[in-house]
């Protein structure tokens, strides 16, 4: 199995009443259950028979994944027409064949995605209050969670905001450390820390080889998908190289105004939803959206873990990553440009991001890094 590869991840976090624990990462989980108790085998593989359930058929992809094909029960989308031009997603496990319909694709979790969680009660859960509020990411009421974290983003407030739409540069930047990870995605978010209630709904790409469990993907209860032909966790190709061709990818995520649920767009194609019953201030709308790059890293000092294609956003077009033709859904259900979009960065010199707007590309930004530096230490 491919230890590092770039994945689309879709998130939910509903913290209060849906909030859930996220898992530590332990440098010390390997690839079999070797050397553990007769007691935590049998746990792990309860676990996996509870979250792998039988499927209808597999597909093994050259990347090492299972694809499990399960029965989709639940309804599609209605199918807003937002004018999207589609920008198709290729998975590795497509080379190996296709999701029959009435099924959708589900990656199957492995021993190894267990044992990666400091413990495995703890697998698929987040901390509490581990999700930063990125419109307040330095303000008083953002509690101390942020060590390890690092942002560059650019973010766009608004009252009644029901969804947004972005072109996502894809790379694959180098995991410098074994537990870090570096993504580049959306966030839509309402609530506050301030009453444990802060909800977030997060899409886009990640690389960290699985090592950052949490509320991802099909992991727990929320996100339900509809689609048979992306799966949620697999690997993405191809992947853009420095002054070389670049590959983007489209990503909407909106309120269907009538269900009250928030539906997942990759690439022009519906892929599942969030329910409404989940959230608290999601049901009625987000009031910020965010655009950018995380790296996170659980060990001491600054890492040398790459943000986007791990160079400043200064470099430009086919060096740096990027993010283009960002757009909100308004009150009318129209996707229109952010009236402004602020930088929010921890420490510049290790990662960055510019805005800026033009014809061909809306509201976009460059963003990303090397992480350690001469000027980040």
């Amino acid at each position: 199995m491919a230890a590092m590869r770039t994945c689309l991840v879709a998130i939910v976090v509903a913290l209060g009443f849906l909030f859930l624990e996220k898992p530590e990462v332990t440098a010390a989980a390997t690839e079999t259950t070797t050397g553990m108790s007769a007691e935590q085998r049998q746990e792990v593989e309860s676990l996996l028979r509870r979250v792998n359930k039988t499927p209808l058929a597999t597909i093994e992809s050259p990347d090492g994944d299972i694809i499990d094909m399960r029965p989709s029960y639940h309804p599609r989308s209605l199918n807003q027409n937002y004018n999207i031009t589609s920008h198709p997603i290729t998975q590795t496990w497509h080379q190996n064949g296709k999701c029959p319909e009435n099924t959708v694709p589900i990656r199957r979790t492995m021993v190894q995605d267990v044992l990666r969680a400091s413990s495995i009660s703890r697998y698929g859960k987040k901390r509490p209050r581990s999700i930063p509020n990125l419109n307040s990411i330095n303000g008083p009421d953002t509690p101390n969670v942020l060590n390890g974290h690092q942002h560059a983003v650019v973010a766009a407030q608004d009252n009644k905001c029901y969804g947004t739409k972005a072109s996502f540069n894809l790379w694959d930047p180098t995991i410098a450390r074994a537990n870090d990870f570096s993504l580049s995605q959306l966030w839509v978010t309402a609530g506050s820390y301030n009453g444990n209630d802060l909800n977030t709904i997060e899409a886009g790409w990640q690389r960290d080889a699985y090592q950052h469990t949490g509320c991802y993907n099909l992991g727990c209860a929320g996100f339900v998908q509809t689609n048979n032909q992306i799966a949620i966790a697999g690997s993405l190709s191809p992947i853009s190289t420095y002054g070389g061709t670049q590959y983007d990818f489209d990503i909407l995520v909106w309120k269907d105004p009538q269900s009250g649920n928030w539906w997942l767009q990759v690439g022009g194609t519906d892929v599942g939803y969030w329910p409404s019953s989940i959230f608290t201030y999601l049901k009625d709308s987000a009031s910020s959206v965010e655009w950018g790059g995380e790296v996170f890293s659980p060990d001491a000092g600054q890492t040398s873990t790459q943000m986007g294609s791990g160079h400043f956003p200064n470099e430009g077009f086919g060096k740096a990553c990027h993010i283009k033709n960002m757009l909100v859904v308004d009150s009318s259900n129209t996707l229109r440009s952010p009236s402004s979009v602020n930088p929010i960065t921890e420490q510049s010199n290790c990662y960055n991001v510019q805005s800026g707007t033009s014809g061909d590309w809306g509201t976009y930004i460059y963003f990303g890094g090397p992480g350690k530096n001469p000027n980040c230490s």
